[in-house]
């Protein structure tokens, strides 16, 4: 009871301190695959107010849409081609448009080059950027152990969350989940987006989190530095 009441005052704590709406600017989350950066948006976006955005879906609706940008964006995607920056940022600046993004947004998982985070420092005011820092082993523990149930795609954990008797003998792993292809994405990652943190840094933006913990641990150290 006394352990259910502790983790009670937490997630209470978690509440103040990210429920409050004074950041005028935007957010800017960004980390390794496996960092647990989805989890942590979500909650950052619902305790801030800041509608969380992503460029996939973005890319997407425009597409779905038909809009003039999604006509372009097709093209390219077509072709098998990354979509060029340029229609990225058009998509985003259409979006800082609506109402829900007068008082900022929510990144995830853009920028993931400088030449992108000069570009949206163009149109967007950021107000701080939260880089989630996991050591490369710990990413391929945690990617590599995945299982699922190709029956519920319920997705299991080999040392986090075993499987239960019964399932256990018909998951498998996804064949992203492979450590050859978690270590090919994490130096592309090393590569291309880790250059951020240092130039967020000499921005006097950037905040660094021990991504190496459990999510209420890292969800309160998010919250303690905002």
């Amino acid at each position: 009871m006394a352990i259910s009441g502790g983790n009670r005052i937490v997630r209470d704590r978690y509440h103040c301190q990210l429920g409050r709406n004074d950041m005028a600017g935007s957010i800017v989350l960004f980390g390794p695959p496996g960092a647990g950066k989805g989890t942590q948006a979500g909650r950052i976006s619902e305790l801030t107010g800041k509608p969380q955005v992503s460029t996939g879906d973005m890319l997407r609706a425009a597409v779905s849409q038909g809009t003039q940008l999604g006509h372009e964006a097709k093209t390219f995607m077509d072709a098998g081609l990354l979509v060029p920056d340029s229609i990225i940022i058009g998509l985003i600046s259409e979006r800082l448009k609506d109402e829900d993004a007068v008082g900022g947004v929510l990144f995830d998982g853009f920028p993931r080059t400088i030449p992108q985070a000069e570009a949206l420092a163009e149109i967007v005011s950021v107000e701080v950027v939260i880089s989630m820092e996991v050591p490369d082993d710990s990413i391929v523990e945690r990617i590599v152990g995945r299982r699922m149930d190709p029956q519920t795609g319920e997705i299991y954990h080999i040392k986090f969350k075993p499987p239960p008797e019964g399932v256990s003998m018909r998951v498998v792993q996804r064949k992203d989940d492979t450590e050859e292809t978690v270590r090919s994405r994490l130096a592309a990652y090393h590569e291309q987006t880790a250059p951020l943190a240092d130039w967020y840094s000499k921005r006097g933006l950037l905040m660094r989190i021990d991504g190496n913990g459990s999510i209420e641990d890292v969800g309160n150290a998010i919250a303690s530095k905002l």
